[in-house]
């Protein structure tokens, strides 16, 4: 059996695996899946079409779940999908998505600390940390292993790349390039997160190349077009070269300068 409270409300429907734990006055909603090993604590909240994976811990007074912020959604049977192994903190906010065709997602092994909010149709990665008071609007797109500072906002439809360090109190409104640190309002890129990608195993020669690629992007006086053109020509290009390269080309926003 679930271990459940007395004073917790779960919808008959709900379909919880045997090792749930669900703390005092937390609610369960009708579509709610939740796998084995996860904690929801007391006064949490998880509703709407929302499958949490195992072993997270949802912390007191979180809301996740519920129906999202864009005043064009009109009720869709939209879902959240999230992973295994995340600590979701105190009064933090995780919406379902505001379209059919996109879900609101998070991965594997993240820290979202409290009073976040992650909105409709965003795409969390693994390994990501958001600080406090971190606000992510709707559909923004965060890759693996990046970091974001407390009181951050990031705006709508911006994608920040793997291994990207943003430091607290910035406001972003363009897509962050991988590997790359910075911070402010307006934003101020500051170099390669060079401490991060030692600490994740990455060799002296692999941050060389990307130092190289990111040289040129910000240190020339080329325009982005000018800088991937001088940046394909290099030879042999490393992994971390060309995902760094890749993510510019695809840039729908524009990168960050």
């Amino acid at each position: 059996m679930s271990n459940i409270h007395s004073t917790a409300i779960v919808h008959p429907e709900a379909q919880l695996a045997p090792n749930v734990t669900v703390g005092p006055y937390a609610i369960i909603g009708q579509y709610v899946s939740i796998d084995s090993g996860t904690e929801v604590m007391t006064h949490a909240i998880v509703e709407g079409r929302t499958t949490i994976g195992k072993n997270n811990k949802i912390y007191p007074s979180a809301s996740v779940g519920l129906p999202c912020q864009d005043l064009k959604y009109n009720g869709e049977p939209t879902k959240l999908i999230i992973g295994a192994n995340n600590h979701i903190r105190e009064l933090s906010t995780i919406h379902l998505s505001a379209t059919l065709d996109e879900d609101t997602v998070v991965g594997n092994n993240n820290l979202i600390m409290a009073y976040a909010h992650i909105a409709h149709n965003c795409q969390i990665g693994s390994n990501v940390i958001l600080a406090n008071a971190v606000n992510l609007a709707g559909h923004v797109h965060i890759a693996d292993f990046v970091t974001i500072g407390g009181m951050t906002a990031v705006s709508q439809f911006v994608e920040i790349g793997k291994h990207a360090f943003i430091g607290g109190c910035s406001a972003i409104k363009k897509d962050i390039p991988p590997f790359t640190r910075g911070q402010g309002n307006p934003y101020s890129m500051a170099g390669i997160n060079t401490v991060g990608l030692s600490r994740r195993g990455f060799s002296d020669a692999e941050i060389e190349g990307i130092v190289q690629i990111f040289k040129i992007f910000y240190l020339k006086k080329y325009n982005v077009a000018q800088a991937i053109e001088h940046a394909e020509n290099i030879k042999n290009l490393t992994d971390g070269q060309k995902t760094f390269i890749e993510f510019c080309k695809s840039s729908k926003r524009g990168i960050v300068k």
